[in-house]
């Protein structure tokens, strides 16, 4: 009976979907609303500053206004403890240079503004890139749906993370390669601020002979990467390679906590493995996941298929990823909606879809790490749905009543 039920989930109709999508946009609002009014002079009832990361982005505008090395870690510390300081620790910056021009601005602002400003803007850019979607695979999804209801939202809102930006980059770029190539390039260049998700991009682009998308691509990270040493200096590609050797060490011993960690390495080390077997398995399953963009990429046209799958495969290609950056699963999860559920893949949908709210707390409290697991199934249902000859209908829309 359960197996039936999680094979076609027959129950889980347009209606319910809806209804249930309002139900935790509403619990989402509730808890921001909560949030903002139990806090005391910005600072929420756990002691943290509201946008706890956004911090680290903030005072590094400051520091480029001041014209600071942004890679002193000590010096960041410092100058971020000026303005808050919660006695646990303070949000580190191991961006690349080129994430430099990003932060700039923030630093023209004082906090709040500027945190403000700041999830406004990419916010925005985010559902002009779910809507961009819905668009090109003909899905009429209400826009709140992707935004109020998805739990990766909230995450990053309260964390005033680059996930808005960095999926609105990724996103809009994989939907744009066939139609505007040289602007799909220009926008996978920027997303080089988090380089560790784009891994899949040349694979895709190279097999499937997007040759424009690829040069725009090099070359807007070509400029980028001259426009920052020309406004920083040389010296500050030598800072931040020596300030990431103490990044990898701090994602290796914890620092950051395995618990909040999204990823096979994290999950290994959770749950009791050693550092080699947890980067060996690891790198399994991302060489497994590049041999299966290869694989389904093969023959094949670019196509929103190939972009679903390419996006779906990124979170699992690195060992550095967090809760908020599963805001990049909303493209392959409206492409399996718009393309009509096969069975199990309703139920894969709404445990990915779901799964961002728990998978941390349940890592921290009770040391199960869900997470990987769901995004390697999720993974394998768009492979399997790309590399099938057999096509299924829509089973429902989201469209509103």
């Amino acid at each position: 009976m359960i197996l039936d039920w999680a094979k076609y989930a027959e129950r889980l109709d347009a209606d319910s979907a809806r209804n249930f999508a309002r139900l935790i946009a509403a619990l989402n609002i509730a808890t921001l609303v909560l949030l903002v009014a139990t806090s005391n002079d910005g600072v929420d009832a756990a002691g943290h500053l509201l946008g706890t990361d956004f911090i680290s982005f903030w005072t590094v505008g400051r520091m480029l206004v001041d014209g600071a090395n942004v890679y002193d870690a000590a010096l960041h510390a410092r100058i971020q403890a000026e303005y808050f300081s919660s006695g646990t620790g303070y949000a580190a910056f191991f961006y690349p240079p080129v994430a430099l021009f990003i932060c700039l601005p923030l630093g023209l602002l004082s906090y709040f503004p500027a945190l403000g400003a700041w999830l406004l803007t990419t916010g925005a850019a985010f559902v002009a890139a779910v809507r961009l979607w819905c668009r090109r695979i003909g899905f009429d999804c209400p826009r709140w749906f992707w935004f109020a209801a998805f739990p990766p939202v909230l995450i990053t809102i309260t964390h005033g993370q680059t996930s808005f930006l960095s999926a609105a980059l990724l996103g809009t770029g994989a939907i744009l390669v066939r139609s505007r190539p040289e602007l799909a390039g220009c926008l996978f260049g920027l997303a080089a601020f988090k380089p560790q998700f784009g891994v899949l991009v040349p694979v895709v682009l190279v097999l499937t002979g997007e040759w424009r998308a690829i040069v725009s691509a090099v070359a807007t990270v070509g400029l980028v990467a001259g426009g920052t040493t020309l406004a920083f200096g040389s010296a500050v590609w030598s800072d931040w390679f020596a300030l990431s050797s103490a990044a990898h060490e701090a994602m290796a011993q914890g620092v950051i906590g395995h618990a909040k960690m999204q990823s096979p390495f994290a999950a290994l080390v959770l749950l009791g493995a050693g550092l080699p077997a947890a980067y060996v398995c690891q790198a399994i399953v991302s060489l497994a996941v590049v041999g299966g963009v290869i694989w389904a990429s093969r023959g094949r046209e670019y196509s929103p298929a190939l972009a679903s799958l390419t996006l779906a495969g990124a979170p699992l290609t690195t060992p550095f990823i967090l809760d908020y950056d599963l805001l990049l699963l909303a493209f392959p999860l409206l492409w399996l909606a718009a393309t009509g559920y096969r069975p199990w893949e309703k139920a894969v949908s709404a445990a990915a879809f779901m799964a961002g709210a728990f998978s941390r707390p349940l890592a921290m409290k009770f040391g199960i790490p869900i997470m990987p697991l769901l995004l390697i199934v999720l993974f394998v249902t768009v492979l399997r749905r790309i590399t099938s000859e057999v096509s299924s209908p829509p089973c429902f829309s989201l469209r509103a009543s």
